[in-house]
């Protein structure tokens, strides 16, 4: 059938799709003035602690739930009552789609202020821009949490890099890929984090394809 082999192509492309972006991570990281042996330390630490969620607060809420325990029987309506719920939201910071890639930022951060202030300056700016920008295109979708479209940060990262800091623009592609969903898109949205209905809810909680993440790698890979 012709179904069939359009399914075994789609089960390889996603069986593959780890591995490429791996390859796209690992060439990302080495134009960061990273040692080859680092790049493939970080690009294995990101993957692994994108399985680590560390708990940073818990939110309760109480709210109202109408019931109806005679709709059962086809009496809905007729003896309506509330019921007072407690839930209890956990958010949480991502290993790998946080807390690593933050730590690659301020290293990138550190680096820029000892060999170019105009580069600090340019990733400075852009990143304030793109968290802007981040939190104007971010939305809570029920059931999800914060989405935006993945491709918005990188692009503005790239940009912004390659037109104003040409000479280093790995890294402050990276920074500002970074920086814009980390704080535009998580946190500006944390009271929509404390307000959602799941259970956990973590930054950076899509690990390795997590927009922080992935936003970083890719504004780096295209400068």
């Amino acid at each position: 059938m012709p179904a069939l082999p359009v399914l075994i192509v789609a089960v390889i492309l996603v069986a593959l799709l780890p591995f490429l972006f791996g390859e796209v991570m690992f060439a990302s990281l080495s134009k960061l003035h990273l040692a080859p042996d680092i790049a493939i330390a970080g690009v294995v630490a990101i993957f692994v602690g994108g399985l680590i969620n560390i708990p940073v607060k818990s939110v309760v809420r109480d709210f109202d739930v109408i019931e109806d325990p005679l709709a059962v029987f086809g009496l809905a309506g007729l003896w309506p009552q509330l019921r007072r719920v407690r839930r209890t939201t956990i958010i949480a910071v991502n290993v790998g789609g946080c807390l690593l890639p933050t730590a690659l930022a301020l290293y990138e951060l550190v680096y820029l202020a000892a060999v170019s202030l105009p580069a600090l300056t340019v990733a400075a700016a852009g990143g304030a821009a793109n968290v802007v920008i981040c939190y104007l295109v971010a939305r809570p979708v029920a059931g999800v949490g914060i989405v935006m479209p993945a491709v918005v940060s990188p692009a503005v990262a790239a940009v912004v890099a390659l037109l104003f800091a040409s000479r280093a623009a790995p890294p402050v592609a990276f920074i500002i890929g970074v920086i814009g969903p980390l704080v535009g898109a998580d946190l500006l949205h944390l009271r929509q984090f404390g307000a959602s209905e799941a259970g956990v809810v973590s930054i950076g909680g899509a690990g390795t394809f997590d927009g922080i993440v992935l936003s970083g790698i890719v504004a780096a890979y295209l400068a």
